[in-house]
């Protein structure tokens, strides 16, 4: 697995791990119940972990990089 964002809360690794699998990927958020569980625990374990298998890790990068546009972008 290869950690493809950090997030300081849970609202933002969940939307990353949303875009993930919207675009067919396998993403797995970790430390996050640990995060919600003790306050500072996100910050001083290094963030709530977003991670993907090895071989979906450059596809991952390139959507997270350059993200769908908006219905006003379109």
């Amino acid at each position: 697995m290869v950690t493809v964002r950090r997030c300081f809360n849970s609202a933002d690794a969940q939307l990353v791990r949303s875009l993930l699998e919207a675009s067919g990927l396998h993403p797995d958020v970790l430390h996050e119940l640990s995060s919600l569980s003790l306050d500072g625990y996100a910050l001083a374990a290094g963030g709530i972990l977003v991670q993907v298998p090895d071989d979906e890790a450059a596809f991952a990068e390139t959507i997270l990089a350059d993200p769908a546009p908006t219905p006003t972008e379109a």
